[in-house]
């Protein structure tokens, strides 16, 4: 973090580059029309963090139909979001900004809520979730803290606002988000309060979809402080009810010290396949079922389950490359790493940082014979084609993909031969 603990006030924002632009333009717009204008949440936190801003979020005390009016007299986009909700996304230079009136929740059930609109910049902060995302920036840079989020990134803590239990009720996936963000931004021991509250209102989670708890979940794993707050999760049973088992731990650690010793950046879903202990009997169709994956995240997860003894340093090289020809070099990658996390083996073991690497010094090479050779040989298309080349290609890959032409024409001559 970039912070000085010895800083009581929050340093100006006034130069960040994220602000400049179409943000500052957007907040001019706003204050021309006689409201109030601040920059919100992750991007006023993250610059304060000295973190790249991603997203910037806009609040105000503009109802979105001035914003809209506002936006369109000034020749910039407003797609109208969540009218309802008090969002509208202005485009401008083809940069989205979301724009919402500043609100109170009347009435909160899950992902959604009855809200009504305010003046009053505190309601607006209390109605958010933890107080390090309730930070407000102006466009002059100055930054707003109604409810003491500051303090609480010098701590480094991540805090509830207001009564935790509250804040989870309104939307159950808040404790998802707690375990995410304590791992992201917070050292020491999660907050006490926060973690009780998660711990008692647990069986909530039951009503979130499958698909927000994905989100929230792989965003955790790829968080700094991943495997210390799954620990924390594991030994208060939180994994049973999202992943189906009580999560691997030491699998998951093991990994993440592979992966840096590796100099590689977080993989979010192979370490999900770690803790969730795919490849060592937990079912990747039920994992992929419960958190509704993807097709092509399912089809990684079949692909490290299969049990192979061409992943581990022990087996010939001849093995490993017969798996990368049939699988491709990321599955063997994948694979690798999953065996190593569940071997003895330390995280810088030179034998299996030898077998991971070997994409690196071998390239799966074409088949070096197609089915128009076969054809001109005086074969019929049909079926018999591709049981020859099936044939064939079997046994290339056995004999370690020989180049030899010789070798290569009498061989597909015999086959040809025994297939007749």
């Amino acid at each position: 973090m970039s912070l000085d603990p010895g800083d009581l006030r929050p340093r100006s924002l006034a130069d960040e580059a994220w602000l400049a632009g179409n943000v500052r333009r957007v907040l001019g717009i706003l204050a021309d029309g006689g409201y109030e204008g601040r920059v919100v949440g992750g991007a006023v936190r993250n610059a304060l963090l000295g973190t790249p801003v991603k997203d910037v979020d806009i609040a105000t005390t503009a109802l979105p139909a001035d914003v809209i009016r506002l936006a369109e007299a000034a020749g910039l986009g407003a797609v109208p979001t969540g009218v309802a909700h008090g969002t509208v996304t202005i485009i401008a230079d083809r940069q989205p900004i979301e724009v919402t009136t500043l609100r109170r929740d009347v009435e909160t059930f899950g992902r959604q809520a009855r809200v009504s609109f305010t003046k009053d910049w505190r309601e607006d902060a209390e109605r958010r979730d933890f107080t390090i995302n309730a930070l407000y920036c102006d466009a002059n840079g100055a930054v707003h803290d109604p409810l003491g989020g500051y303090g609480d990134l010098l701590a480094r803590r991540v805090r509830f606002i207001g009564e935790a239990r509250e804040r989870i009720r309104e939307d159950y996936l808040r404790i998802l988000r707690f375990f995410r963000f304590t791992a992201e931004y917070a050292s020491g021991e999660p907050d006490s309060d926060g973690l009780a509250a998660a711990i008692e209102m647990a069986p909530g989670m039951v009503q979130l979809s499958a698909e927000r708890v994905r989100a929230e979940l792989l965003r955790l794993l790829k968080a700094p402080r991943a495997v210390e707050i799954a620990r924390v999760m594991a030994e208060a049973g939180f994994f049973e009810a999202l992943i189906g088992t009580a999560g691997d731990v030491q699998a998951l650690a093991r990994l993440a010290a592979i992966e840096a010793a590796l100099g590689r950046e977080p993989d979010a879903l192979l370490r999900l396949a770690a803790l969730a202990g795919v490849g060592a009997g937990a079912s990747p169709s039920a994992l992929a079922e419960r958190l509704r994956l993807s097709n092509a995240e399912a089809d990684r997860l079949h692909q490290v389950a299969l049990p192979s003894q061409a992943l581990v340093p022990s087996a010939d090289e001849k093995t490993a490359r017969a798996f990368i020809y049939r699988l491709g070099a990321e599955a063997f990658r994948d694979g690798v790493l999953l065996a190593w996390s569940r071997s003895d083996a330390a995280p810088d073991c030179e034998r299996w940082r030898g077998r991971f690497t070997l994409p690196e010094r071998w390239t799966a090479p074409a088949l070096p014979v197609r089915g128009a050779d076969l054809l001109s040989r005086g074969l019929a298309q049909g079926p018999a084609v591709g049981l020859i080349l099936r044939a064939f290609e079997d046994w290339w890959v056995s004999e370690d993909f020989p180049k030899d032409e010789y070798l290569l024409a009498r061989t597909l001559s015999n086959i040809v031969k025994a297939s007749r």
